[in-house]
């Protein structure tokens, strides 16, 4: 069975985490995803809050940017998370949109380059094992969580591109794909990371994440026109409809690769909880 998830939209205020978090931990939804978009909300803040007013609910961040952490923040920020809500958190890290790395101040010449040392700094760390490395953006000496996870503790990562599709393969544990990308995009993305992961000599399988912009309701039609049209995005990337329309997309990435696929809300959605609630309730179910 696909696992089914939604996001939290960091377009609304963070205050309004915790009803949406509790919606959809009541109505059995498998995950919840935030976002680290600048400059909204923070993801590690938000999903600790997130996982402390649930009991079941699975949290992703999707995804944290690399050019603003320093990868040992992120190995002790990540390994807390893991340490106090076992087999609740799953992560994601990436470039980040390079328009607000540059405003932040924190552009770097070769996105791909600190993705793969960040990636590799991180997944070691979290491994528990002692890390020194000089390399052109991340340098460690002698660092080594005191706590790592006592559980796995995969580290997804997101890519849009072919060159860092195929880094995700070789190099984390997961690929996370934004809502843009659509039902041809993740079978090229599902080959690429595949691919990377045989040229990297790893077996297994390496799970794919895809967000599927979604809208239900009277209106659902018209606010996925203009969520659309304000990203630029193909006609057809998003589906608006009952939850049959909806499940019937959801299979589509799934047999396209996705094995999760995660409903994102229109960024006007009027009812986030009974977004959630949808999801879980009446989506769901028409997976199984």
């Amino acid at each position: 069975m696909t696992t089914l998830g939604a996001v939290f939209r960091p377009q609304l205020p963070p205050e309004r985490l915790r009803s949406v978090a509790r919606a959809a931990d009541d109505a059995g939804l498998d995950q919840l995803w935030l976002w680290e978009d600048c400059f909204l909300e923070s993801g590690i803040a938000a999903a600790a809050a997130a996982l402390a007013w649930t009991h079941h609910l699975t949290v992703g961040v999707g995804l944290l940017p690399v050019p603003l952490r320093n990868v040992a923040l992120t190995a002790m920020e990540t390994a807390t998370l893991h340490r106090l809500f076992p087999g609740r958190v799953h992560l994601g890290v990436g470039h980040g949109v390079q328009d607000w790395m540059a405003q932040a101040g924190a552009h770097t010449a070769s996105p791909l380059t600190l993705l793969r040392e960040h990636l590799d700094a991180l997944r070691a760390l979290l491994a528990g094992e002692r890390v020194t490395v000089q390399g052109r953006y991340v340098t460690l000496d002698d660092v080594r969580l005191d706590y790592p996870p006592t559980t796995p503790a995969p580290v997804l990562a997101g890519a849009r591109g072919p060159r860092t599709l195929h880094l995700t393969g070789q190099a984390a544990d997961g690929t996370l794909l934004d809502a843009g990308m659509g039902v041809e995009g993740v079978a090229r993305a599902r080959r690429l990371a595949d691919q990377g992961r045989e040229d990297a000599g790893r077996t297994g399988h390496h799970p794919v994440t895809a967000y599927l912009l979604a809208a239900t309701g009277a209106d659902a039609t018209a606010r996925m026109d203009a969520e659309l049209h304000s990203e630029n995005l193909p006609p057809g990337t998003g589906v608006a409809g009952d939850a049959q329309t909806i499940a019937h997309a959801v299979r589509r990435m799934a047999d396209a690769g996705a094995d999760t696929v995660v409903l994102q809300p229109t960024a006007d959605e009027p009812d986030p909880e009974g977004f959630v609630r949808f999801a879980a309730r009446q989506v769901r179910p028409l997976l199984r």
